[in-house]
């Protein structure tokens, strides 16, 4: 079951762009001479959530949370130990792999880094061209004014086509990342910490060109980051995830206002406060210990080794996500209990 579909009032919601249910990605731990298979590193392990057209998805949590692999695993660039991925009704789990490169028009990527991710030896034309001629969608002198309304669109020059990625500046590099993704017309961008890399000065205008873009074509975002402050800016709806699993799931201004988790309330505790005097007076919440290793998950809840809520019962059962309220999903045995509507906390911590 999808925890985050269904009727709004007498509203009923479009079909999603992006159905993403019960998925798993585990990655093989090989020992000993005959490298035979010892254990299994759990990097997504049981996620479910929806994309509506048009809006955007943040995922946040800290590194090594599977953000990234959740975000190949749905473009198939890993393919999945088990679940189902659907990308506008169509399950792209079992498709061959002639069939999935026509499909991967729909779905395109913006890396972390626009260097690597851009080829060093190909001009900037060039490199917008690539996919245009790979899925035979323009030729000729259609291609190269293509090539021209992609820049503009990313709001550069078309003086630029001539130019190589090591000319060009982060900002600039990225926007390229941006057109190249753009080029096929596609109905979902997963942008994989598509501005951790620039320049705070850079990031703003990236994100913003991102809005545009969107409010312009009407495409789908999955917005992976673990900047908070970006994805409140950008995002129709925010999951957190940790150690595999998403651990809650609420519109951005539920989450960001009521969150219901211990783990999330940390993370919001650290988004610092413009004003110097409301920072002063803030209460940080600082986890204890690091992240436990995805091979071998804790028993019962995976946040409880870090909690400060903690129960026997978060040892013995693993919370299940569920409705807290309309539109907003929990993991976590006490999630009634450890917010209210004024947003204090009202579970003492053991």
């Amino acid at each position: 079951m999808i925890p985050d579909r269904g009727v709004t009032g007498n509203k009923v919601e479009p079909l999603p762009i992006l159905e993403v249910e019960d998925l798993h990605m585990h990655f093989p731990i090989r020992g000993g001479i005959l490298r035979r298979t010892v254990g299994w590193i759990k990097a997504v392990d049981g996620v479910t959530f929806t994309i509506q057209p048009g809006q955007t998805l943040g995922l946040v949590g800290e590194s090594g949370c599977g953000k990234t692999t959740l975000g190949h695993t749905i473009l198939q660039l890993n393919r999945a130990t088990s679940g189902s991925v659907r990308l506008g009704g169509t399950e792209l789990t079992t498709l061959s792999q002639p069939m999935l490169r026509n499909t991967r028009r729909r779905m395109q990527v913006i890396f972390q880094d626009p260097l690597s991710s851009l080829h060093p030896r190909m001009t900037v034309g060039e490199i917008l061209a690539e996919p245009l001629e790979i899925h035979g969608l323009a030729f000729g002198l259609t291609k190269v004014k293509r090539v021209h309304e992609l820049l503009l669109m990313v709001n550069l020059s078309p003086s630029l086509v001539s130019r190589y990625p090591h000319e060009l500046s982060g900002g600039q590099r990225q926007r390229v990342g941006v057109a190249r993704a753009l080029a096929v017309e596609p109905t979902l961008l997963v942008c994989d910490e598509a501005v951790s890399a620039l320049d705070v000065s850079i990031r703003g205008q990236v994100v913003n060109l991102l809005s545009e873009i969107q409010s312009r074509l009407g495409i789908a975002y999955l917005f992976i980051s673990h900047d908070l402050g970006i994805v409140r800016h950008i995002s129709t709806r925010v999951a957190v995830m940790y150690l595999g699993k998403i651990v809650e799931l609420a519109d951005r201004d539920t989450l960001y206002t009521e969150a219901a988790h211990p783990y999330t309330q940390a993370l919001l505790s650290a988004i610092p406060v413009p004003d110097p005097r409301v920072e002063k007076t803030r209460k940080r919440i600082i986890l204890k210990g690091e992240i436990p290793s995805p091979a071998h998950p804790p028993t019962g809840c995976r946040f409880r080794t870090r909690c400060q809520y903690a129960q026997e019962i978060c040892q013995m059962e693993e919370p299940l996500i569920r409705l807290v309220h309309p539109g907003h999903s929990v993991a976590c045995h006490f999630a009634e209990q450890l917010i209210d509507h004024s947003g204090k906390a009202a579970l003492l911590p053991t």
